[in-house]
């Protein structure tokens, strides 16, 4: 009886190739092929390592169901793929989830080697105890609904993670100020593991300031009260 495969969940780095695991590499090597959402990224990371070409199957929102029906025949068949990201950790907040589900579902195999993660980044330079947070995620574009949720947020009154793509950070920062006031304290961690990390604590006020018009990937801790 001929072996089945496997689905490996691969965490890339996030910004320094120096975070890349040896388990990571040796996944890398020994699979039969590599799931991305853009072939430039897996070819990048590829070359990086100094893995020889391997075949790249493109996954995303618009044609996850038609790949996912694939792979789980390819797998069952006895045949390996790593699942990759554009950086970090692969499913969470990016396509991947529903290959997971099949895949599950026929009982095969899904691995995760873990490693590098913004979020896990910057919980771990907060300076309070942190011993529960909300994982808000990217909240919606328009900024009524954006300030709708973020009211609902502030109820909560645990630490509270969102995210979002760099461009609409100032926004962000707008609408988290009318909702939970200038006075509120923030961390925001910014372009995590390059040259330009810059991780700020403080007021919202006062951080808005400071970062003026910049924009970087990011990560946005909002403190719950008392921290």
């Amino acid at each position: 009886m001929a072996q089945t495969g496997r689905l490996y969940i691969v965490a890339t780095p996030i910004g320094d190739m120096g975070d890349i695991t040896l388990r990571a590499i040796e996944t890398l090597r020994k699979v039969d092929g590599i799931i991305c959402e853009e072939a430039r990224v897996g070819t990048t990371l590829l070359k990086k390592l100094e893995i020889p070409v391997k075949e790249l199957i493109l996954l995303n929102e618009h044609n996850e169901q038609e790949q996912a029906a694939n792979l789980v025949i390819r797998i069952a068949k006895g045949e390996s793929f790593a699942l990759i990201s554009d950086c970090g950790t692969p499913v969470f907040a990016d396509p991947g989830a529903f290959l997971v589900q099949q895949i599950s579902l026929m009982e095969l195999p899904v691995v995760p080697i873990p490693g590098a993660s913004s979020l896990m980044a910057a919980l771990s330079v907060l300076d309070f105890k942190l011993e529960r947070f909300v994982y808000a995620g990217f909240l919606p574009r328009d900024p009524v609904q954006r300030r709708k949720q973020l009211e609902s947020l502030r109820y909560l009154k645990m630490a509270t993670v969102v995210m979002d793509t760099p461009y609409r950070l100032g926004a962000l920062l707008e609408d988290v100020g009318k909702v939970f006031g200038g006075g509120q304290r923030i961390t925001l961690a910014m372009d995590i593991t390059l040259p330009s990390e810059t991780i700020l604590r403080g007021r919202l006020d006062e951080v808005r300031k400071r970062i003026g018009p910049r924009k970087a990937e990011f990560i946005l801790i909002i403190h719950p009260p008392g921290a």
